[in-house]
């Protein structure tokens, strides 16, 4: 009898003892008001909630509906037949239209271009302008075709592993408007392509690794708020390459768009000399040229326009330009890329070397087709 007491008083004590601390953990979890900053994981008691993400079950839905019926699937007609496809996505609207961004490439040569909306109806529209260096075209549509208008967000404060996704339309019509999501990969990743079949070129871009496909260019980069940060451009092709896609930064995408809304050509300067990079050694002794073996990154002049804003500068043949303002010049492409920044009439700084020495002068642009 005295051992089936005890074992109650024991059951009991246990039940209490088990109850306490089930509500302890409960009410404070792994409460060691310890200076660990992952304590209180469960709950914030001892820690900021500042940071913590938080992920439900909708996922990104919510984000996906703020801007999915402003993405059109865009249509190229050459000589009455379709010749490709590809995404864009409704920018902005006035009292008479909205516009439409996608890829240059994508409605390059088109004799006629059409989109199609997310309520399936397909609409001719109006191309208004273009750019090949940007990669950025606006179509138009009627005002009253509009269904929604994206937001258009910042890169500014883009980090490595931040939630991104995208919509378009890979492979055509059969997998329209398809979303996939992914994180931020790579910041301003210098990527060189191709413009008027040459490969001189450089394209400053967000790398993704969101599934990105052919007839996804031109479509939307997407934060986790559904603000387009970036319009999908380019992706690298190979066997043992996946998952490397790559977006141009929206403000990239913006810089222009006024212009190419008002069908103008972007101007663009000229510095106004021939150039090789240093390390075309062969052509350069063509030229009777020999840089010194320390210079790796550069371009040579090998001649100065006459009438130029380079040629009021002082440069010479044989000068190693390594710099436009404190931007360095790696290559041709680079400096493309660092002196398009820039407009007709701006004055920059060039920094080079000459005989080993290394100098700054002043250049102000002109125009290219000077």
């Amino acid at each position: 009898m005295r051992e089936k007491i005890i074992n109650v008083i024991v059951i009991v004590c246990a039940f209490i003892l088990g109850s306490g601390v089930t509500y302890s953990i409960i009410a404070h979890p792994w409460d060691t008001k310890s200076d660990n900053p992952t304590a209180g994981v469960l709950g914030c008691q001892y820690t900021s909630c500042e940071n913590r993400v938080v992920i439900d079950s909708s996922g990104l839905s919510a984000a996906v509906d703020k801007i999915y019926d402003a993405v059109v699937m865009v249509k190229n007609f050459q000589n009455g037949q379709l010749a490709s496809t590809g995404s864009g996505f409704v920018y902005k609207t006035d009292e008479k239209y909205g516009y439409i961004m996608t890829n240059e490439h994508v409605v390059e040569g088109a004799n006629k271009l059409s989109v199609l909306l997310t309520n399936q109806k397909e609409i001719e529209v109006t191309k208004l302008g273009g750019d090949e260096y940007l990669d950025i075209a606006v179509l138009r549509i009627p005002i009253s075709e509009v269904l929604q208008v994206a937001t258009i967000g910042s890169t500014s404060e883009l980090k490595l592993g931040d939630t991104i996704f995208t919509i378009g339309s890979p492979v055509g019509e059969e997998y329209y408007n398809t979303v996939t999501s992914g994180i931020i990969s790579g910041i301003d990743r210098m990527v060189t392509v191709s413009v008027n079949s040459q490969s001189d070129w450089i394209m400053k871009v967000s790398q993704v690794d969101a599934a990105i496909n052919p007839g996804n260019s031109g479509g939307p980069l997407m934060n986790a708020n559904g603000e387009v940060i970036g319009v999908n451009s380019l992706k690298l092709v190979d066997n043992s390459i996946e998952g490397m896609g790559f977006s141009i930064k929206i403000e990239d995408a913006m810089a222009h768009v006024e212009e190419l809304e008002q069908s103008k050509t972007i101007e663009r300067p000229m510095l106004g000399i021939n150039l090789l990079n240093v390390t075309d050694t062969r052509a350069l002794l063509s030229y009777g040229i020999k840089i010194d073996d320390d210079i790796k990154n550069g371009v040579v002049v090998v001649n100065v326009v006459s009438g130029s804003g380079a040629s009021k500068s002082g440069l010479e043949k044989g000068d190693v330009i390594t710099k436009i303002d404190n931007e360095e010049v790696v290559n041709a492409a680079y400096l493309k890329y660092v002196l398009y920044k820039y407009n007709v009439g701006d004055k920059i700084t060039i920094t080079y070397v000459r005989n080993g020495k290394t100098k700054t002068t002043s250049v102000t642009l002109t125009k290219a087709t000077d």
